[in-house]
């Protein structure tokens, strides 16, 4: 008993005063601010996100055109089918690999959009909740896509069967 009580008074004595002197710099808040209760603002904001949005913008924007889920889609570009694609996503490693290869996104939207695919910040992160949600990416169907992406991929197929065709295969 003795021991917990010395325990007790240790913590309060020595753990919680160190705790409460350590705050991250972002996060310091000045002399003034802690007598008027206030706080700084955060310096980094992680977006609240909406898988069923990211699966609406990942076929109105164009996504699918080269990217598959459910079979859905183009295949020049990672596949994004349910039991392909699994485990945790890191948002920043979704946006890394646009950046990687944003040169050659870009050539082929304009080649198969007439333009450049536009993604605010808060687009991304809901598509990227799409990805990460196994679920609605087994519910995604050709329904889903607007008439010009469906058009689009249908283009696409009877180029790609002409190709075959007037190679020989």
């Amino acid at each position: 008993m003795i021991m917990a009580i010395r325990k007790l008074i240790w913590t309060a004595a020595v753990v919680l005063p160190l705790t409460a002197m350590w705050q991250p710099a972002a996060f310091a808040a000045t002399d003034e601010e802690e007598e008027e209760g206030t706080m700084p603002e955060a310096a980094l904001v992680i977006p609240v996100m909406n898988a069923e949005r990211g699966r609406a913008l990942f076929a109105e924007k164009g996504c699918v055109l080269c990217h598959s889920v459910n079979g859905i889609g183009g295949e020049d570009a990672e596949s994004f089918d349910s039991d392909e694609f699994s485990g945790p996503i890191n948002p920043f490693h979704i946006a890394a690999k646009m950046w990687e290869h944003a040169p050659a996104m870009i050539a082929e939207q304009e080649e198969e959009l007439g333009a450049q695919i536009e993604l605010e910040a808060q687009d991304l992160a809901d598509i990227v909740a799409f990805l990460a949600s196994p679920d609605l990416r087994k519910e995604f169907s050709e329904d889903m896509l607007p008439e010009r992406i469906r058009e689009a991929l249908k283009h696409e197929e009877s180029e790609e069967e002409e190709e075959d065709h007037g190679s020989g295969n």
